[in-house]
């Protein structure tokens, strides 16, 4: 008979169970940053706090976790202008915040029982699983299918930084570069004990006045701060190496460009970025992202993840598309406004998601 997991119903699991949890992902072929309990956790504390959620362990005969499955109680709108939500199951640590490469750690002798439990999960309510790695397929209930996709370039870094790109592009981007040297610019990568709240607040300035002078709004701002000061505060007294890291760019005492995101595993996660409007002429954006990428390249990175989103610039750094996939189960009245929301059309899912209520 299949042993029942153990559910814990708050954020404070005990440190064995965290740090076994880190190394499960860590264990796992597909496993991201954002399958991690810094991520899911500290997403719980902040933007999910106070919400209904449930995490589910199987653990080995050792104690170590073997399968982790945090799920949340929601509501999702169904049309971003529209106030009408329907009630799901979704993966806990998705939605507001933007996580990209979702999914569910377990071990190989452990992913029936999770299919298994999320069967019986679903047979009382919808589940939504956005941005799934696509090697979870087999962990979903047999009724659950493919609603979405999304692009998300990732560079190769195995051969090196100069190998990305064309010809011509890196000819540009080492003429900029001499531009913003003559001009007193340096970089400088920062892990999370060198990059305390007051980085991350000036980050978010910059990531700010890059989006105002782009005429573009942002999600990255004052209401998504607790969440990264306490990703930033996790991986620091983790000590486990991996975590939230920048790239930043000086001049003089001042911060006038930084790159955001996250390392793991042998990745680097590009997650936001933002620079001095005024530096925008000597292409100080695409510079910072150029560091970047050999700054992970000199640390023996493998790849430099776009995360979601087919802008042309991740082209142009000889970024090649993976996809995540969102994968619905529905149930009752809910699963079918969702389904209906998210029909498959000419036999391809929709490159869209649901948008999350906040």
């Amino acid at each position: 008979m299949t042993a029942a997991p153990e559910i814990h119903t708050t954020p404070d699991l005990p440190a064995e169970l965290v740090d076994g949890w880190r190394a499960l992902v860590a264990a796992d072929p597909g496993g991201s940053w954002f399958m991690t309990p810094d991520w899911v956790l500290s997403w719980w504390e902040t933007l999910g706090a106070g919400r209904p959620a449930e995490i589910a362990v199987w653990r080995g005969a050792d104690g170590r976790p073997e399968a982790v499955v945090p799920l949340l109680n929601t509501r999702l709108r169904l049309h971003p202008r529209a106030p009408l939500t329907v009630g799901c199951l979704t993966l806990l640590g998705s939605g507001p915040g933007a996580a990209d490469h979702c999914g569910i750690p377990a071990l190989p002798g452990r992913r029936a029982e999770v299919r298994e439990f999320l069967a019986e999960r679903a047979r009382r309510a919808t589940l939504w699983l956005p941005d799934l790695d696509p090697d979870q397929a087999d962990l979903l209930p047999g009724h659950a299918r493919p609603v979405a996709r999304a692009a998300c370039p990732r560079a190769d870094l195995t051969a090196g930084a100069d190998a990305l790109g064309s010809r011509q592009f890196r000819s540009t981007v080492r003429r900029y570069g001499r531009k913003l040297a003559a001009a007193g610019v340096t970089f400088r990568w920062a892990t999370p004990d060198q990059a305390g709240p007051d980085v991350l607040d000036r980050v978010l300035r910059l990531h700010r006045l890059r989006r105002a002078a782009l005429g573009r709004p942002t999600t990255f701002d004052g209401q998504r701060r607790p969440l990264h000061a306490r990703v930033i505060e996790r991986a620091a007294a983790s000590g486990s190496g991996g975590g939230p890291a920048f790239l930043l760019a000086e001049q003089e005492d001042r911060l006038v460009g930084a790159l955001y995101g996250f390392r793991w595993g042998s990745g680097f996660s590009y997650y936001q970025i933002g620079w001095e409007p005024e530096l925008a002429p000597l292409r100080l954006g695409t510079a910072v992202i150029d560091q970047a990428i050999r700054a992970c390249a000199d640390q023996g990175l493998h790849t430099f993840d776009f995360l979601r989103g087919t802008e042309p610039y991740k082209y142009r750094f000889g970024a090649v598309d993976r996809h995540d996939v969102s994968w619905l189960a529905p149930r009752g009245t809910s699963g079918a406004l969702l389904d209906l929301k998210h029909r498959v059309r000419d036999g391809r899912p929709r490159a869209q998601s649901t948008t999350p209520s906040t």
